[in-house]
């Protein structure tokens, strides 16, 4: 676990050379790559919502595609269109720019739904299929969405289906008075991404994929994750709770935790650490909530506090029961 440790600590040290004080949402962006799974970066403007994505890239060995979303969008300008090549006599695919590793959804919510819906198989398959034929999209593949939570003109609100693609949502905030005056002395002669250089190959993010999938989650920790998650269904302020992919999220993204710092396997304080990120977004608060200005993340900070912690040795209590048996 050492390997992964220091592969993240790597891509986060390069990330924080343009991203200044942000080492928690760097953290997650990490646990998404290792998870491979999508982000759904949400916050005001001018916060470093699209240089955060650019950066990811740029640590990256991957090919990097930006979509940037308006509302007179159409579906094939995501996916790519087949266009009939006269000399040759037949149709010709030409990709789209989400046919790529590391994809920049910039705005994604200013797109009609039917220009978001050509998300949807690319997030969950990673294939788009385009007049009939399917094209397997390539490895490692990511889309980074970003959006405005406060400009509602002119946007059109993520489905809930789209919503539950997406691994983990994470917000920037505004940086420190101390943390925004190096911002400006990094940024007088030139922008810090413009030296950023790869850190991480293809390859390497490949088998660090890989192994995460071998961290050991104890039937525990199992049992703790699915309590959490049907709590969110039992919930009066909840008229939504999250799916089985929620409590899938939550596994796989306290796997990818505790193999950043270290360890072998998952504990409860993993997933404390990154309920509110993966579950907040998949739930839909019900009316009386959101008249009470009850957010999802409270709902789930509270299902949190309301939820016995398991005891136990999460390494290797599993694996002293199947020695018995």
């Amino acid at each position: 676990m050492a390997d992964l440790k220091e592969f993240s600590e790597n891509i986060v040290q390069n990330l924080e050379r343009v991203i200044v004080g942000k080492s928690q949402a760097l953290e997650l962006v990490v646990i998404g790559l290792l998870c491979q799974g999508h982000l759904l970066i949400e916050d005001v403007p001018g916060v470093g919502k699209t240089m955060l994505a650019r950066s990811l890239a740029k640590s990256l060995d991957c090919a990097f595609n930006r979509i940037q979303f308006t509302p007179d969008m159409l579906p094939s300008d995501v996916t790519g269109v087949s266009i009939f090549n006269q000399q040759k006599q037949k149709f010709e695919f030409r990709a789209g720019p989400i046919i790529g590793q590391i994809i920049l959804a910039d705005e994604v919510n200013r797109a009609t739904p039917k220009t978001q819906a050509a998300l949807l198989e690319a997030m969950e398959e990673k294939q788009v299929t385009v007049d009939g034929v399917t094209h397997a999209l390539p490895k490692p593949f990511m889309v980074l969405a970003t959006q405005n939570p406060i400009e509602y003109e002119g946007t059109f609100p993520l489905p809930e289906a789209q919503l539950d693609r997406f691994l983990l949502r994470i917000r920037m905030g505004y940086p420190s008075a101390s943390e925004e005056m190096k911002v400006l002395g990094s940024q007088q002669l030139k922008h810090p991404i413009e030296a950023l250089k790869a850190v991480v190959k293809s390859k390497e993010l490949l088998s660090a994929i890989e192994a995460v999938r071998k961290i050991h989650v104890s039937t525990a920790v199992q049992k703790y994750i699915v309590d959490l998650v049907g709590k969110t269904r039992q919930n009066n302020d909840v008229y939504l709770g999250a799916s089985p992919r929620g409590s899938l999220a939550l596994f796989r993204a306290g796997q990818a935790r505790a193999a950043i710092h270290g360890r072998d396997h998952v504990l409860p304080d993993d997933v404390k650490a990154l309920a509110v990120s993966v579950l907040g977004h998949r739930l839909i608060v019900s009316p009386a909530a959101r008249l009470r200005e009850l957010s999802s993340d409270r709902i789930v900070q509270e299902i949190l506090a309301s939820i016995p912690v398991p005891g136990g040795d999460y390494q290797s209590l599993d694996a002293k029961a199947k020695g018995k048996s």
